[in-house]
């Protein structure tokens, strides 16, 4: 007879699905920083769709998203859900986590290419198939159904099970650990749609490429990307400390942001004194750039993710017909530039959010070849799911990846790899 639930320790039959699990539960009564807003409890096993499947997750990966799922800051994660039209869900919680490495432990009925025993990764974007637009064949980014499982859905990556959808599948990487193969998919997918998403600014040999924050996890996937494709990456980061750390990685150049003070809103064109200064600052800062790469070459693709402190600096020193291409705003969301040199010069602004099927398959393909590194700096345990939360919100997180041991973790793992090769051969 199948056990109600596990202890992280024990590991079940393959494909025996238990009721119960362990998970890292987030509830609107507790929002506020991680370390409390993060407690374990047990609930059901999501029960799998026609399309879905359910996996057995052996380590899971670390994303500020989940920040701001405990703090309930911008949004009330849990508030919308009951009345999601696509997506509805009334359990009242949340499970978050964007990233997983694990074992496929059941399959929905109309699920074509994966298997019970299946080593995977999982990338984060979930739609609806019969969606009209994904019908059509656009990108199914674009659809009203699409959201970023582990966030605008219940079921992430910080329980023993989780369900996922068919697509969300990608083969592991064997050269990894689990805990490796956990950490890089979403910083990943999300970096390599900036710098290849938009076909006439995807990055190629020669171009220099200017990418804030540059030792955390997006950043240093993105040195890596624009590395394998020829370009010229230029790093921009918090302390001279991360300098090597950038330089290993591929950056041509590292740039200290602190030795520069002119960073936040545009001041009004119209004041003429506060406008000089800023103009100064971006200048200076657009000559530590062209120091960086040897030569009076700017950014033809400026990654930018900070926002409000930094667009103005970055649309200033991209160069003519460039592109400044964000996916966020950690400094906030008012962000400023003068049209006057974005008009004149024909640059680009460009948004954009995590990657397709497609995209998350390439770099998936890219990290299977050895050609990127996850960097995985720090690797925690399940009980410290709320801790590693709690270093990122206060910023005191170590440069790369982090990463959290769930099922990966349990004595005899072993065993239960040699268990499923030999009841899936």
């Amino acid at each position: 007879m199948a056990k109600e639930i596990y202890d992280l320790g024990e590991i079940p039959p393959l494909g025996e699905v238990p009721k119960k699990m362990q998970a890292q539960l987030i509830r609107q009564e507790r929002f506020g920083e991680p370390n409390k807003a993060f407690q374990l409890e047990s609930v059901e096993v999501p029960r799998v769709g026609p399309d879905e499947v359910l996996v057995y997750v052996m380590a899971a990966g670390v994303n500020y998203n989940n920040v701001w799922a405990g703090l309930g800051v911008p949004i009330d994660v849990i508030k919308p859900r009951p009345k999601d039209p696509y997506f509805p869900d009334a359990s009242g919680f949340h499970i978050g986590g964007s990233d997983a490495s694990g074992i496929v432990w059941q399959v929905g009925s109309a699920v074509k290419n994966l298997k019970v025993g299946d080593e995977v990764v999982v990338h984060c974007g979930q739609w609806k198939q019969d969606e009209p637009l994904v019908k059509s064949g656009a990108d199914p980014m674009y659809s009203p159904s699409f959201r970023i499982w582990g966030y605008e859905t219940s079921w992430g990556s910080f329980a023993q099970f989780t369900r996922v959808q068919e697509q969300q599948c990608l083969p592991k990487p064997k050269h990894l650990s689990w805990e490796e193969a956990a950490a890089y998919m979403l910083v990943g997918a999300t970096a390599y749609r900036m710098l290849h998403g938009w076909e006439e600014h995807a990055v190629k040999n020669g171009d220099v490429v200017l990418v804030w924050g540059g030792a955390g996890g997006l950043g240093s996937i993105a040195i890596q990307i624009v590395r394998e494709a020829g370009g010229i990456p230029v790093a921009v980061v918090s302390g001279d400390d991360k300098f090597e750390y950038c330089r290993k990685l591929g950056a041509k150049g590292v740039i200290n942001r602190k030795k520069f003070n002119h960073w936040g809103m545009l001041p009004h064109w119209e004041d003429t004194a506060a406008y000089n200064k800023w103009l100064e600052g971006a200048r200076s800062f657009g000559k530590a750039i062209w120091e960086a790469v040897g030569e009076k070459k700017s950014p033809r693709i400026v990654f930018e993710h900070p926002g409000e402190d930094t667009v103005p600096t970055s649309t200033m020193v991209c160069d003519t017909g460039g592109m400044v291409v964000i996916c966020a705003g950690t400094t906030g969301y008012n962000a400023t530039i003068d049209l006057r040199y974005h008009w004149m010069r024909q640059k680009r602004f460009q948004g954009s959010h995590f990657a397709n099927d497609q995209q998350a398959k390439r770099f998936n393909d890219l990290v299977i070849a050895g050609k990127i590194d996850p960097c995985l700096s720090r690797t925690f345990d399940f009980s410290e799911t709320g801790a590693c939360h709690q270093l990122m919100y206060e910023n005191k997180h170590p440069s790369g990846n982090m990463a959290i041991l769930v099922n990966a973790r349990v004595k005899g793992l072993k065993n239960l790899e040699e268990t499923i090769k030999t009841q899936t051969k």
